[in-house]
Formats: structure tokens, sequence, C-alpha cells
């Protein structure tokens, strides 16, 4: 057969049939009290790690049945646990991938031998569209559900609508006759809390009333939020973001896309967002729709039997995937636009319509806007990665429940006070980015109207700023301020946390203020050379609401330092397709500013600090180091512990294994040789000699172990041999001690590699990891390794 004929050229290593459920991702976890501590668990460092007590792996071998030596002869039977991986290590993509390729031949073979061979053939292609259906209908409900879930609880922060208790304040004054155009969110049907409970609804009294119960509310929402993260799913907290992507380079974080996780994160992400706190839903969705993607790929043995087909958007990105994730696309906004969760018929969250074009002068506000979302960008990184860092550092680390029941009283004893910090997020933008019309009542609009103007009509000319606009300017300079502090204190806290929504808010209003001080300047000289040819008496010349938008992009392109992908994102918040040149100039501002002070974005900077072992691609490896100067073991090290292929006994692997932590042994010729043979990995040995004690008549201590394709020859006195050449990874990756590391790391990127051999002339020198690659990066940035690694 054709998988007999992979084994004896050298390239079938091992072959992964008989994955269990228990190990797989959406493996429930145990909530309360985990901790992620990554010291000694990481399986791409296959010298330091440690091998879990108590783990047991299996493995099944290809090749002949013939030899009577053959490890075959007592691993027939396939065994629970075949090609799964412990939690907190690395995949092998090598391995993923050769073992996807057997099962494609498999099928392959198998589907003209009958009908039902056909359609199981037909089910496997059709696999991957089933897959990204499902996640795209799950997704697109879950998100609309959230949309409007939060909505309601955050207007009942403020007070009910008795007529349809599961309104929310714009709903319930829908249909309503009573409202009038200056107070049109005022109607019979929506009753303050203060209504409710004193019977008054302006006054001293119904102001003090009010702004408890909106402090209760917060607190309420805040404490169940972290409550049920913390009893039923911890993966649940944060935005998902960092994790997510050490995840798709390959690394198992088990349960972090589990149904509990699924399950917390949606209700809590509700909670969270209705409690006021400075965060916001869209990076949480994220990771909703990945534990949508992960419970449904395992409907399909396509994709429950291999890690590395779940993950296959990492390392490389094929045009099917592309398409694949099209239509997951269109198939959530589909359902998203028939939920209408923003009740505007539209599947953008802020549709924005302006009605002037943008002219060639105001790119230097534009370029300011851009500075000041680097400078925020900068700032905030540093700041809230020193916040973690202690809170991580300290006992205040070991109460979340506390630090999110003082952060969210400080936010909404703070916010209330202030209109623009007390509404939702989401809608605060909104208004900042809506242009000023004849039909807006916000004080944002509150300019000196022209008496003599007849007619209502869409452009409006520039006016002088009356009250109610310095007054909304003061407002939003404390909002802008209150914004910036919190922010920084709330991102990271244990409830979802997403970080899109604040920073896009914190660009909204210094743009909308630049934006105002920008018409002001035009409008009282306007005889001035800049405004001269464009800005005319009379004439609608400069829009606010753009600035709001395109300080929105910038602040947040400083925070994640994302530039073609955040103008894409903007377009599809905003519509806004005809401003594309005032976005990237922002956009690309706010990236070198940005970069000046550290190129690492927020996720980037969370993934260092929580010590994940991810290679960023973006970051480039630019020192002149060799192979040799990283391998180990280095001069002062103990001697790389090897097998040597047919000279070692059972009791002298045993040895090793118990006297090691390591997590692989690289096998060689003869220790006078050094030459190499292969790889053998510390759990195939494990679970080979423990099958073979079971089930193979004379196996013993003093058992010689081969390696070797052919078993040398022993006294007729010896023990029977035991052969495992079958576990052996005859085809290892190697590079001589002379490669350049920028070509290693550049490897170890583009293949997912978890180690390397180094050899010269063929001679076993050292191994490279990707925690010595990691390390390595770290000292040339000047940076202790040991003060980021895995903590």
């Amino acid at each position: 057969m054709e998988s007999e004929q992979l084994f004896h050229r050298g390239y079938y290593r091992n072959s992964y049939n008989s994955i269990t459920s228990a190990s797989s991702d959406e493996e429930l976890l145990d909530g309360a009290g985990v901790i992620m501590d990554f010291q000694t668990s990481e399986d791409d460092n296959l010298l330091d790690g440690d091998t879990a007590v108590g783990t047991h792996y299996t493995m099944t071998n290809g090749g002949s049945i013939s030899s009577s030596t053959h490890l075959l002869d007592l691993l027939d039977e396939p065994i629970p646990g075949v090609g799964t991986y412990d939690d907190f290590h690395t995949i092998d993509w090598v391995r993923e991938r050769c073992k996807d390729r057997e099962r494609h031949r498999r099928i392959n073979s198998r589907k003209k031998e009958s009908a039902w061979e056909m359609t199981k053939s037909l089910y496997d292609a059709w696999s991957g569209w089933l897959v990204v259906t499902l996640t795209g209908l799950a997704s697109g409900a879950l998100a609309g559900l959230i949309d409007i879930a939060a909505d309601w609880m955050t207007d009942l922060k403020e007070g009910i609508c008795l007529s349809a208790l599961w309104y929310n304040h714009e709903q319930c004054c829908w249909g309503s006759n009573e409202t009038t155009f200056e107070e049109r969110d005022k109607c019979p049907q929506w009753k303050t809390w203060a209504e409710l409970i004193i019977g008054q609804a302006e006054g001293p009294g119904s102001y003090i009333m009010n702004y408890i119960m909106y402090i209760f509310w917060a607190l309420s929402f805040a404490f169940l939020a972290v409550s049920l993260v913390k009893v039923f799913a911890p993966y649940a907290c944060g935005s998902g973001i960092p994790e997510i992507k050490t995840i798709l380079s390959g690394f198992i974080i088990r349960g972090y896309l589990g149904k509990w996780t699924l399950m917390i994160k949606t209700i809590t992400l509700v909670l969270a967002v209705a409690s006021g706190l400075s965060l916001g839903k869209e990076g949480p969705l994220v990771h909703v729709a990945c534990c949508c993607g992960n419970i449904f790929s395992y409907l399909f043995p396509k994709y429950s039997t291999n890690e590395a087909k779940k993950r296959e958007v990492s390392y490389y990105f094929p045009l099917k995937t592309l398409w694949r994730s099209f239509f997951a696309a269109l198939v959530a906004a589909f359902v998203l636009r028939s939920i209408n969760p923003f009740g505007n018929s539209r599947l953008v969250l802020f549709y924005v319509e302006y009605h002037t074009p943008w002219y060639l002068f105001e790119l230097f506000p534009f370029i300011l806007l851009g500075v000041f979302g680097g400078l925020w960008g900068a700032f905030f990184i540093r700041a809230n990665i020193a916040w973690c860092r202690r809170r991580k550092s300290t006992k205040f680390g070991k109460y979340p429940v506390l630090e999110v029941i003082i952060v969210a009283a400080i936010t909404a004893v703070a916010a209330f006070p202030n209109p623009y910090t007390r509404l939702n997020t989401s809608e605060l933008i909104k208004e900042l980015f809506t242009d000023c019309g004849p039909l807006e009542s916000s004080s944002l609009c509150d300019y000196r109207n022209d008496m003599n103007a007849s007619k209502i009509v869409d452009d409006i000319p520039d006016r002088p700023a009356g009250l109610g606009v310095y007054s909304a300017i003061w407002q939003l300079c404390l909002a802008l301020i209150f914004k910036i502090i919190m922010t920084v204190f709330t991102f990271g806290i244990k409830v979802p946390s997403g970080l899109f929504i604040p920073s896009m808010a914190i660009g909204a209003i210094a743009g909308r203020i630049v934006g105002i001080a920008v018409e002001q300047l035009a409008y009282y000289h306007h005889d001035w050379f800049i405004f001269k040819e464009w800005c005319e008496v009379g004439a609608d010349c400069i829009t606010p609401g753009l600035y709001a938008m395109v300080g929105a992009a910038a602040c947040l392109g400083g925070v994640t330092r994302m530039t073609v992908s955040l103008v894409v994102i903007v377009f599809e918040l905003t519509g806004g397709l005809e401003y594309i040149v005032p976005l990237m100039a922002a956009v690309m501002t706010s990236k070198w500013v940005g970069d000046a002070f550290g190129r690492e974005g927020i996720y980037e900077a969370h993934i260092r600090l929580n010590g994940y072992p991810f290679l960023d691609a973006k970051e480039e490896f630019t020192h002149t180091t060799l192979a040799a100067d990283v391998m180990r073991p280095r001069r002062s090290d103990p001697p790389l512990a090897v097998l040597t292929q047919d000279n070692m006994t059972v009791d002298d692997i045993e040895n090793m294994i118990n006297e090691t932590s390591y997590n692989g042994f690289p096998v060689i010729m003869s220790k006078e040789s050094q030459r190499l043979v292969g790889f053998a990995l510390r759990r195939d040995l494990t679970i080979a000699i423990e099958s073979a004690r079971k089930k193979q008549e004379g196996i013993v201590g003093s058992s010689r172990v081969c390696f070797a394709q052919h078993t040398p020859s022993l006294p007729a006195e010896s023990p029977r041999p035991l052969k495992l050449r079958s576990i052996l990874d005859m085809s290892p990756f190697t590079v001589t001690d002379h490669t350049p590391m920028e070509i290693v790391v550049d490897i170890f990127r583009k293949l997912g590699l978890r180690q390397c051999l180094v050899t010269h002339n063929g001679r076993l020198l050292g191994i490279i990891t990707k925690k010595d690659i990691l390390r390595h990066m770290a000292q040339t940035a000047n940076q202790d390794p040991a003060s980021i690694m895995f903590n």
C-alpha cells in the first residue's frame, strides 16, 4: 500500500487516526482559580518543557507486520490519545500536514469502491463550506443579539419602558405622539427611576435618585459579569485577540475556544458593556466567532482530528480559505441584516452622510489628528502594560472581583454628571460623527442661525458657535480626559473588554473638538489665504463630523498599529468610502508616530506580557548572529542528551527519560560519529516501551532498543530486541551551524517549526527551539528574557 511505501521511505512516521474527543479544544474547563503559567509546559521547547506526570500518549505505526520484532506486532489496536497535544503545548505543523495528506489519499483511493465511500468523499470535500456557513450563521446571530441586549441593559440604568419592558429608550418613544422636536427622547411611556421611586421627574431629588440607581445598576452588572467569568470561564475575560493570534500560530490553550467560554463570554459581554465601563464589544466578538468556528469544526472529522486544519489561516493562507472567509462574512452579514440590531436597516454601526467634500488645506489638521493618535497609542500601550504588569506582580491581581467593582464604581460616579460620558460609547461616537443638519437638536449643533434663512436645506453654511457649542466643547474636553484615564485601567480587567470602541471614542472626541475649532477659524478668518479659495462667506466649508471620524481612525491605528485593514474597518463602520485620503493620511501618520516610540501594537504587547510563544511575522530580525550562537547546548551547559540507534537498552532510555525533562531526543548513529539519524519524541518513547512490555513477550529492561532498519546481530542468550524505527522522525528539519539567524527565524515563522537540529558536516551539534529564538530576540532588543518569557 501507499502508506507502507511512505513508511519504508522514512516519511511516514505516525498514523493519527484515533484522536478522542476528550482532549479537544472544546473540552470544558474548571474555571475556579485557573492561572495561565507557561514556565515549564511549552511543547515547542523540546529540551526544556516538562512532561506532565501521568500523561498518556498512544500511537499506531505504519509498515509491514511480518517482522516479529516490529512494534506493529504489539500496537495493531488503536489506543486513545493518538496525535493529541497537552495543554499549553505547540502543535507539530509538519506532522499535522502529513497526517492530512494521508487522510486525503486514503479517501481518494476508496471513493470509487462504493456509493457510500463516494458520499463520504463529497462530505469531506464540502465540510469546509459547511463549517464556515454554520460559523457565519452563529456569529451573525450572536452579534445581533449582543447588540440588542446591550442597548436594552444600558438604558435600564436610567429607566424602563412601562408599555413594553423589552424596549430600550429609543424604541419606547418611537410610537409616541407626545414627543417634541427638542425633547424627542422624552415620552410618557418611558419612566426614569426617580419617577418610579419618588414620583419626581425634575429637581435635585430626582437627580440624586437617578444618580444612585445609575451607580447601582452599573455595579450590579459589573459584579455579575466578573463573577460569572471567575466561576465558570476564566478564559472569557479580556478581548481574546492576543490569545487567538497565539492559538492560530499553533499553541494549544484548552477550553479557550470551548462551549463554556462561548456561553459565558456572550452573557458577560452584554453585562460589561451595559455596566458603562470604558470598553467595547468588537474585540470580544472576534473571540465569540472563533469559539463558534472551533465548536462547529468538531462536527467534521476533517477538522476535529487535525489541529493544523483548524489553523490554516496562520502560517499560510490558501485561496480556498480566502473564499471561505468571504463566504462566512457574507452569511454573517445576511443574518445581521435580518436581525437589524441598529434599527436603521443598515449593516454599518456609525452610518455617516456628509454633504460637503473635504478640501486640500484640511490635510494639515487631519495629519495633526494622526500625530495625536500616534501619541495616544504609544502612551496607552506603555501605561496599560505597566499597569497590567503591576497587577501580575502585586497582591492586587489576586482580587479580580474587587478590581472590577472599584473600576466600575469610579467610572459610574465620574460618568453620570457629564452627558457625554453617561452616554453609551457607541451612541457617543454616533453623535460625534453626525453632521449638524436642520433636524439636529444636540448641543453640538447649537449655532447662531441666520434669521433671514427662508428654507431648510442640507448644506447649512458655516455659522458662529452658540453657547451650547462652547459648553459642549468643555464637556468633551473633560470626557476626553476621563476616557483616556479609565481606558488605561479598564483594558485587561477580568471581564470581556474590547479596545476598538474606547479608542475610537477618544479619537472622535479629539477630532470633533479640532473640527469645531477649524470651522470657527474658517468662519471668522475666511479671508486668510488657506481659506480664501474654498471657504467663501455663506458657504458650507468645514464638516466637524468628518474630523471626528478621522480622529477615531487615527487613535485606533495608534493603538493597534493597523493600516490598510483599519481603513477598511472604518469604511465598514461608517460607510464613508469617499473620505479614503483623509483616513489614510491620518492612519499612516499615527502609525509612523507610534512606531517612533515602539513598533508593538497593544495586542503584541499583551502577547509578550503573557509570555505566549508567538513569532510575529511583522517583526524584523536584522542581527548578524549565526545558528551556532543560539543553539544549545552552550559551552557552560551539560552535553546534549541523545540516543544511539542500536547501542542502548530499554533501561538506558527509561533512565534518560526519568532523569531529564526534555520532550524529545535526537538519535545518532554512535557517540563517536555523532551522525544524525532522526528525532524521537519523549511521549512516543514512553508509550512504545509501555505497550511493548504489556503486549510483547520477551521485552525486559536489558532488551536492546534499535532505531535502525535492520537489527544488529546479538548473542543467542540476549533478550528480544525492541525495534522503534517506526516512531522515529526520519526527516527532522536541520540547519548548519553557519546558517544566519535571520534565515532561521524566517523558517520558524513560515513553517511553524517547534525545533530544528544544528549540524556540521552531518554531525549533530545542538538544537534550536522556538523558545530559544524568542529568548535570543529579546536579548538582541536589550530585554531580559527571564522577565518576559512564560510569566
